[in-house]
């Protein structure tokens, strides 16, 4: 059992356990005090590193299958780069999306197959709890991913302003250089509907954007750097997840 009537132990040291008691319970706490009785006691402040849990947004208790159904794909700035480069932005962010629960979850993935959409417009879409359910009869899946892909390859290439020394007279002198830049912009609608009821379950937008330099830059690869980005985002939906933090320890 714990003492925390220790004649060593602050008064901060009293809260912060009694803190993390009543929010992490009984082995965290106990991490905890292994973690700040390695600090010797003295006037001032210590610094704690330590990881919380941070829920899933979806309580996955009662679930245990899930199929990628067929996102959206609005048209992209740079469509044909895209198209001429052979690249299928749905197949390759469903195959992401499901290496992704299959590393993070329990969840039995289910292939959706083709679907006929009655509508592409995402708002009638998530209203239309009859074509979920009809989706998760089909499929015999607990849950149904789905939403919108919106992937955005941009040239920002320009003229930018630099200083350079002279070589003749030794002064500071500006000019013009041309800098070649490629942006890739992604932008995902995620929407989870219960496959039993056809109702949303959660719904949240992720965008991230990334610069290379070059005009060439390879769009595959611009792609998975926008998501290996949002990818703890992405996964918290649907697993748990650890998260660093920081807090100081008044020792007086």
């Amino acid at each position: 059992m714990l003492n925390y009537s220790h004649p060593t132990c602050p008064q901060s040291f009293y809260r912060l356990l009694a803190w993390t008691r009543r929010r992490a319970g009984r082995p965290f706490q106990l991490m905890m005090l292994a973690s700040l009785m390695s600090f010797p006691v003295a006037a001032g402040t210590v610094d704690v590193n330590f990881s919380l849990p941070v829920k899933a947004r979806l309580d996955m208790r009662d679930y245990d299958s899930v199929t990628v159904a067929p996102f959206i794909v609005v048209n992209e700035e740079g469509q044909e780069t895209v198209e001429r480069r052979g690249i299928d932005i749905n197949k390759e962010f469903k195959r992401y999306l499901n290496r992704l629960l299959r590393r993070n979850t329990r969840l039995k993935i289910v292939d959706s197959g083709p679907l006929d959409y009655p509508t592409y417009d995402l708002g009638a879409l998530e209203r239309n709890e009859d074509f979920w359910r009809f989706v998760g009869e089909r499929t015999q899946a607990d849950l149904i991913v789905t939403g919108s892909l919106d992937f955005d390859i941009q040239d920002r290439s320009g003229y930018r302003t630099e200083e350079y020394v002279s070589p003749f007279d030794g002064r500071t002198y500006y000019r013009q250089v041309l800098v070649e830049q490629t942006g890739f912009e992604y932008d995902i609608v995620m929407q989870v509907y219960d496959g039993r009821t056809g109702k949303q379950l959660y719904t949240d937008n992720f965008k991230d954007f990334r610069q290379f330099d070059g005009e060439r830059a390879d769009p595959l690869a611009g792609m998975f750097e926008n998501l290996y980005a949002l990818e703890d985002r992405i996964g918290g939906i649907f697993a748990e997840k650890r998260v660093m933090t920081q807090r100081v320890l008044f020792t007086r």
